[in-house]
């Protein structure tokens, strides 16, 4: 009889061990969706988020490149923006570089738009992010669409093809870091 209780227990520990295991899974599972619905929703109150591959190579520059517009000692300076988020802002910039808000987010394009409120339409600006991989990046393009559409006619996009430290932190390009 002893035996029997002792089989009956071990039977229902391990059925509440795989029953506690299966909800703790769901609930993980659901919450990866819901995070994965939430930037989804995200990215579809800004149209063009995600989409940096498809801006037209015309009004891309190369990190090297803009690097040595920066410190020619003659010619138009353009006005670089950072598009990105915050907190990689703060950890390494380009020098003169001013945040404007992430171009994924309608608050991050009205900052944008304030920031440059005051510049001619014909000022070179050069926007950049480097958050991710090129191909991911969710504020290159609308901020690019943002400008365009306010009648920005001197706009770049830094092409960053895997991210700002791997692109212009690690080959050497100027840098200020920290704020």
């Amino acid at each position: 009889m002893r035996r029997l209780g002792l089989v009956v227990s071990a039977t229902l520990v391990t059925g509440a061990l795989i029953a506690g295991t299966v909800f703790g899974l769901y609930t993980q599972s659901a919450a990866a969706k819901s995070a994965a619905r939430a930037a989804a929703a995200q990215a579809a109150q800004v149209p063009g988020a995600g989409k940096a591959a498809e801006l037209a190579s015309a009004v891309q520059i190369e990190p090297e490149a803009l690097a040595k517009m920066l410190q020619a000692s003659k010619g138009e300076k353009p006005v670089v923006l950072h598009v990105g988020f915050k907190n990689l802002y703060g950890q390494a910039k380009i020098p003169g570089s001013d945040y404007a808000g992430p171009g994924s987010t309608p608050e991050g394009l009205e900052l944008l738009r304030q920031r440059v409120s005051s510049l001619q339409h014909k000022q070179l600006i050069v926007l950049y992010c480097g958050c991710c991989p090129w191909d991911k990046c969710p504020n290159a393009k609308p901020a690019y669409e943002a400008l365009h559409s306010m009648g920005f006619t001197n706009v770049k996009v830094m092409h960053v093809a895997e991210n700002f430290g791997a692109n212009w932190v690690s080959p050497g390009l100027p840098v200020t870091k920290g704020e």
